[in-house]
C-alpha cells in the first residue's frame, strides 16, 4: 500500500523530473486498486492532462505493467480496446505515458503522466519511482 506521504514523495520526484526536462505535466498516483491516492497538475500543463494522467496511472496499476505496453498489445485490437474503455468507465488507457510501482517485489501502485510525448511522460514517471526507492518491475 502507498501512503499519502509516499505518494506525495513520488509526486515531487515527478515535478522536479519534469522541471529537468521543461515539459509542463500533471501526475496521478494510484493504488494497486487503481484508487487516486495523490494528483499534482504543474504550472503550464494542460487542463486535460490530470484526467489523462489519471487514465494511464489506473491502467500500469491493473495491469502491473507500463501503460505502453498496453498500447502495444491493444494496437490489434482496436474493439477490444474500446469495449475495455467502456467497461472501466473510460478509466482504461493504453497509452505510453505511466509506470507501475513495486516495492520489494510486489505491486504497490502506479504513476501516471500528461503533458509530454507518451516517451516523456513514462520516463518522467520512470526516473520519480527509482528516485523514491521503488522498482517499475517486479523483477
Amino acid at each position: 500500500m502507498l501512503t499519502s506521504d509516499q505518494a506525495q514523495s513520488l509526486l515531487s520526484a515527478a515535478r522536479d523530473e519534469c522541471a529537468r526536462v521543461g515539459v509542463p505535466m500533471s501526475f496521478a498516483v494510484m493504488d494497486a486498486a487503481g484508487h487516486l491516492v495523490a494528483l499534482l497538475r504543474t504550472d503550464g500543463a494542460p487542463w486535460i492532462s490530470t484526467d489523462v494522467a489519471q487514465g494511464k496511472a489506473w491502467t500500469a496499476a491493473a495491469y502491473g505493467m507500463p501503460s505502453a505496453g498496453q498500447k502495444a498489445k491493444m494496437d490489434s485490437l482496436p474493439n477490444f480496446s474500446t469495449a475495455l474503455t467502456a467497461m472501466t468507465g473510460g478509466r482504461f488507457t493504453p497509452q505510453p505515458g505511466a509506470v507501475p510501482v513495486y516495492a520489494e517485489g510486489r505491486l504497490v501502485g502506479a504513476l501516471g503522466a500528461s503533458g509530454g510525448t507518451g516517451q516523456q511522460d513514462e520516463d518522467v514517471c520512470s526516473a520519480a519511482v527509482t528516485a523514491c526507492g521503488y522498482a517499475t518491475s517486479a523483477g
